[in-house]
């Protein structure tokens, strides 16, 4: 690694073993380009950055370099839900029928806006083909879902709704504040926070953006694991991903992201915005958007520590594992891995093969990490794992 592709940065005393990991990371050819960011309340204590923007090494990556982040997209959806019905005055138990016409087709009635942005709604795939296109048009998502049956009744049970996530709980946004979640969120929280994050990201972020690669993290082991036991989660998820006509296999592949000429790295795409897995951010941003929402400046104290609160934990009926969600945010389970200490007061969000966020309400931190070069992980991997225990363990 050159000197311009390095690791640079900082780390505030106490906290040089986020650096340490962070490097080793690099050492052990985990990463292509990444950054990490770490604040204690409003206090910056760590801002590292690294490796190469692209995989030809043609591109180092910056201080401001911002990257592609899936899923840490749900948590700041949520953020901008909860805000709107705040805000507005919204009750969130009622019934989405009762501010979406028509959302109570084939016995969706009893569907609350907590079943949207708890992964309860029953709707974890599109039972149509939806083209990358057609999924910039938020209104015509929601319309879809609305008219579609639910896979089991709401409120009963939990699974992991990959991209159809977005386009519900989106709709709390849309239909009672009416923006979308991109330019509400570039409005009311972004750009006065002054965070480097967009839900669709523009002209100038995306041409900046790092590129998405599967260089870093080798070879993936599903077909090895999809041979284990019959009852065994991991093996029943591998089992799955295998499995074309499965919900998981359905929840993550449609819209196919094949189809489209180097997939999430597409501009067209990024500036789509999806509000689900269309997230663009530095890591000082997403660490950045933790504190804020730590701090009140997104949603009131009571009211984020209501959302906190894992509405549903147990056997995800899309992912198989273990997971526990509050309103949008996950909690620690077997798909937020998270060390022992961060168990009872972290919340956050993993992003499709590495990417994490985070806050603790309990210890004050806020933890934002992206990087272009995915690993075979569905969520956080062992990367970030790593870097958040270091978190942790430099706190004692």
């Amino acid at each position: 690694m050159t000197e311009e592709s390095g690791v640079q940065g900082a780390c505030a005393p106490g906290f040089e073993r986020v650096r340490t990991v962070f490097e080793n990371n690099f050492a052990r050819g985990l990463e292509v380009g990444a950054a990490v960011s770490v604040y204690v309340d409003d206090e910056q204590v760590v801002e590292l950055w690294g490796g190469w923007a692209d995989r030809r090494a043609e591109r180092p990556w910056r201080r401001d370099t911002p990257c592609f982040a899936f899923s840490c997209t749900k948590a700041v959806t949520a953020a901008a839900a909860l805000r709107v019905a705040e805000r507005g005055g919204h009750d969130l138990t009622e019934p989405v029928a009762s501010w979406w016409p028509g959302y109570d087709a084939h016995g969706k009635g009893k569907t609350t806006g907590e079943h949207l942005l708890s992964h309860q709604a029953g709707l974890p795939a599109f039972d149509t083909p939806v083209g990358a296109e057609e999924a910039a048009d938020p209104a015509a998502m929601a319309e879809l879902l609305a008219g579609q049956a639910p896979a089991w009744e709401p409120g009963t049970a939990h699974g992991y709704h990959a991209f159809t996530y977005g386009w519900l709980a989106g709709e709390i946004v849309r239909r009672l504040d009416g923006r979308a979640v991109g330019a509400y969120t570039a409005d009311e929280i972004a750009g006065p926070l002054g965070l480097d994050m967009w839900v669709g990201a523009p002209p100038e972020a995306a041409e900046k953006a790092a590129r998405l690669t599967r260089h870093a993290a080798g070879p993936s082991r599903s077909a090895d694991i999809a041979d284990g036991p019959s009852d065994d989660p991991i093996a029943q998820m591998a089992r799955a991903a295998r499995d074309p006509e499965s919900l998981y296999s359905r929840s993550f592949r449609n819209p196919d992201m094949t189809a489209v000429r180097g997939g999430f790295n597409d501009p067209g795409v990024m500036a789509a915005g999806w509000p689900a897995a269309g997230l663009t951010t530095t890591a000082t941003g997403l660490a950045g958007f933790y504190r804020d929402l730590a701090a009140g400046r997104i949603v009131s104290p009571d009211t984020l520590r209501a959302a906190v609160v894992p509405r549903v934990s147990g056997p995800d009926r899309v992912l198989h594992l273990t997971s526990s969600f509050g309103l949008g945010f996950m909690r620690p389970s077997l798909v937020f891995a998270l060390p022992r200490a961060a168990q009872e007061g972290a919340f956050g969000h993993t992003g499709s093969g590495g990417s994490i966020g985070l806050a603790d309400l309990d210890h004050g931190i806020s933890i934002g990490y992206v990087m272009n070069g995915l690993g075979a992980e569905l969520s956080g991997g062992m990367r970030s794992m790593r870097l958040v225990k270091a978190v942790y363990d430099s706190l004692r």
